[in-house]
């Protein structure tokens, strides 16, 4: 069996939301095992024997919120031990604007995964369109990006943003399985 961790914070609900989201649509792919956690409450040994570790970010200020920052800088004694070598990695965020600098953070998410030797996994897929409806309406590559329009989590970020969520956690729950399948047959 393949393991999926998720891995985000969330300020006021909008990146649960979407972690929830991402983690449907990992559990909907048969043989993985997905957990869910927030940075909060993370369980080191999950994110240590997991195959695949998602990160999710709101992005504040052009960055990683300071509670996911402050996550990423307790990683220092995994890092030194390179415990996360070779497992794969990909992350999402969310921000009220249309951009708000969302790229910036999946940089910077990206970057994080390199330095603990992580494989990063992008978001393959076209844009639909721009509407509310349409998956990808961000037309983002590196990594899932969602928005919200500061509004309640209860009514956004929109139907489209979460089937796209769906479709990037089932994607790297695909990707993870290939990923443990072809170690064991090395």
């Amino acid at each position: 069996m393949a393991s999926v961790a998720i891995v985000y914070h969330s300020g006021f609900g909008h990146t649960a939301k979407v972690a929830e989201h991402v983690r449907l649509g990992a559990a909907s792919v048969a043989g993985v095992a997905v957990e869910l956690m927030a940075v909060d409450n993370v369980d080191w040994k999950v994110l240590k024997a997991a195959d695949a570790i998602l990160f999710g970010a709101p992005t504040y200020m052009g960055s990683v919120s300071a509670p996911f920052k402050h996550f990423m800088d307790q990683t220092s004694r995994q890092w030194l031990r390179q415990e996360w070598q070779d497992k794969l990695a990909a992350g999402f965020t969310n921000s009220g604007g249309l951009s708000g600098d969302k790229l910036s953070v999946l940089f910077q998410l990206q970057v994080y995964a390199a330095q603990h030797g992580m494989l990063w996994v992008p978001l393959p897929l076209l844009p639909e369109g721009t509407g509310p409806e349409d998956r990808n309406r961000l037309g983002s590559h590196l990594g899932l990006m969602t928005q919200s329009d500061n509004a309640p989590a209860e009514t956004t970020p929109p139907t489209g943003d979460l089937r796209t969520a769906e479709w990037f956690g089932r994607h790297v729950a695909e990707k993870t399985v290939r990923w443990v399948a072809g170690k064991h047959s090395a």
